[in-house]
C-alpha cells in the first residue's frame, strides 16, 4: 500500500492531504474523501485506506486548511469542543469546498498513480452536501459521489443544495439514520423530492433505529449492519462509474 502525506497547491494556500492508493505500480481510479465537521483524525485515515483496499486512489483534504492546523479529540469532547469545530464547519462556504476541489483535482491529474477521467467521492455529516454541490459544480468529473448521513442538504436559505440539483451528472447515494435529529423525517423526504424532480440518478437508505454517526466504528452510535450495507452500495457505485473494463 502506498500512503504519504502531501501539501496540494491551491490558490488559498496549501491544502494538507492524505494519499493512499493499493500501490504505485498502477494506475487507480481515484476518490475524494471529505471529512466530516471533527475534522482530520486516524478514523478518516483508517476510511481512506478502506477505500484503497478496494481497489481505488483515495485523497483526504483537510477542509480547515485554512484556520491552521485544528486537530480535535472525539474521544474526549466536551461542550465547547463541539461549539469550535461546529464554527469552523459552518465558517466554510460551498465556494471555499469548491476551490479546495479544484486543487485536489490538479493534484489527482498530475499523480502517476491515477486512472485519468471520471472520479468519485464521499462525504460524511456536514460533507453529504459538499459531495453534492461538487458534484454539481464539476459534472464532467465527478461520475459518483456518496454520503453518509449528509447535513445542510436542505436549508432555508437560497443556496440550498436541494434547490440546485439541476445539472449533476453523478450517479448518487444518501444513507440516513430515522433517529438522526439533524436529518429528520421532513428533511430526508423533501430533499428526495427534489432528487425526483431533478430527474438524477441515485439511491436512498434511510435506516430504522438507527442515529447520526451509524457508520463511524469508534463511535456510540455506530450500526454494523446499517454502515457495512451502505458501503456495499457505495463500492457498487464506485464500481458501476470508475471501473473500466480491459
Amino acid at each position: 500500500m502506498l500512503e504519504k502525506f502531501v501539501d496540494v497547491t491551491s490558490k488559498n494556500g496549501p491544502i494538507p492531504c492524505f494519499f493512499v492508493a493499493p500501490d504505485d505500480e498502477h494506475e487507480w481510479p481515484a476518490i475524494v474523501l471529505y471529512m466530516d465537521a471533527p475534522g482530520i483524525r486516524e478514523e478518516l485515515r483508517n476510511i481512506a485506506r478502506r477505500i484503497a483496499k478496494h481497489g481505488y486512489a483515495c485523497i483526504l483534504p483537510d477542509l480547515y486548511h485554512r484556520y491552521g492546523k485544528l486537530r480535535f479529540k472525539t474521544h474526549q469532547r466536551a461542550e465547547a469542543t463541539t461549539a469550535v469545530y461546529l464554527a469552523a464547519y459552518h465558517g466554510l462556504t460551498d465556494d471555499d469546498i469548491n476551490d479546495d476541489t479544484a486543487a485536489v483535482i490538479g493534484y489527482l491529474e498530475a499523480q502517476p498513480q491515477i486512472q485519468q477521467g471520471a472520479i468519485g467521492s464521499v462525504g460524511f455529516c456536514m460533507s453529504g452536501r459538499f459531495i453534492t454541490t461538487t458534484a454539481k459544480k464539476f459534472p464532467d468529473r465527478f461520475a459518483c459521489a456518496a454520503s453518509f448521513y449528509g447535513t445542510r442538504l436542505v436549508t432555508e436559505d437560497a443556496n440550498s443544495p436541494h434547490l440546485h440539483l439541476n445539472g449533476i451528472t453523478a450517479e448518487l447515494y444518501y444513507g440516513f439514520g430515522a433517529l438522526d435529529t439533524y436529518t429528520p423525517a421532513d428533511y430526508v423526504q423533501t430533499f428526495r423530492e427534489s432528487l425526483d424532480a431533478a430527474d438524477l440518478r441515485y439511491e436512498m437508505d434511510v435506516f430504522d433505529g438507527v442515529d447520526h454517526g451509524y457508520a463511524f466504528v469508534e463511535r456510540a452510535p455506530y450500526d454494523h449492519a446499517a454502515a457495512e450495507l451502505s458501503w456495499d452500495k457505495v463500492f457498487a457505485l464506485f464500481e458501476r462509474n470508475l471501473i473500466i473494463s480491459e
